[in-house]
């Protein structure tokens, strides 16, 4: 009797298939699922913050700091420009060479030519954030959907939750995330009816293995992600985020950039200086 109670516990017969389910296998089938779901929340947390969050940090920072950050970089470009321009100079003096200054400034262009890329980035980046700040913003119910549907489509399509995965899935992956990050709802109802949740494996020999491959392989990505979105959050432009919701801190970022723009500027004028005496 205790023999025949004990083995009730450990099976289950389901009516319909007469199957002999064991509840260690659903258990493990049911855990999988639910790291499942944490994964697709996970990932859509981190590209929450990746393509809305700090692109909306990044805008309200360009639009608050970013013409007067790109005089301050302008600025230190030209006193470092100046003062090669000076050594330059000086090195042909030395050796009593025929000094030409078109020549000269030839050169500086070769070897600035990084530091004037960054500056038309930095201008990018401020037409960008004028362009972004004059889209059309969605109601506060289109991005609960939106995040709602990426989700769910996440969850069916992600290659990292589904390895299996075809081509033209993970094609249609891209489009969903190409669509998230413009807001584009309209695409995303679209494939989010395509999709539907991807089946765990059914009982069989084989079947508690793949499960438990499964769960650690789910949680080594629950692992990286969460390591990639404190990453996000501790990398600009996130870290704007609390300098932005202080007017204080914001007014003293803007002095400190003034201020570095002064010391520059003084700079100048004094490598100027120093170049017309040199060519005297």
């Amino acid at each position: 009797m205790n023999e025949e109670k004990s083995t009730k516990t450990k099976v289950k017969v389901s009516s319909s298939s007469n199957v002999i389910v064991f509840p260690d296998f659903e258990k493990l089938k049911s855990e999988v699922e639910k790291k499942r779901t944490e994964l697709s929340m996970l990932l859509l947390e981190r590209d929450e913050l990746r393509f809305v969050i700090c692109k909306n940090i990044e805008t309200e920072y360009m639009l608050k700091l970013g013409s007067i950050e790109y005089k301050a970089y302008e600025a230190q470009c030209a006193a470092l420009r100046l003062k090669r321009k000076i050594d330059l100079i000086q090195a042909k003096k030395n050796r009593q060479e025929k000094i030409i200054i078109s020549a000269i400034e030839e050169t500086l262009d070769e070897e600035f030519a990084e530091y004037q890329k960054q500056l038309d980035e930095q201008i990018d980046k401020v037409n960008a954030a004028i362009k972004r700040s004059k889209a059309e913003v969605l109601s506060d119910e289109e991005n609960k959907e939106l995040k709602k549907l990426y989700r769910k489509i996440a969850k069916a399509l992600h290659p990292d939750i589904n390895p299996d995965v075809s081509e033209a899935q993970v094609q249609l992956f891209d489009n969903a995330v190409s669509a998230y990050k413009s807001g584009d709802l309209g695409t995303l109802r679209i494939i989010s009816e395509m999709v539907g949740n991807n089946p765990l494996p059914e009982q069989h020999k084989d079947a508690m293995t793949q499960l438990v491959e499964e769960r650690e392989r789910l949680e080594g990505l629950l692992e990286s992600i969460r390591e990639s979105i404190e990453n996000i959050k501790s990398e600009y432009p996130y870290t704007m985020k609390d300098i932005l919701e202080d007017t204080k801190k914001t007014e003293q970022k803007k002095q400190e950039l003034e201020s570095v723009i002064e010391q520059y500027n003084e700079l100048i004028s004094i490598y100027k200086a120093k170049i017309e005496e040199i060519l005297r």
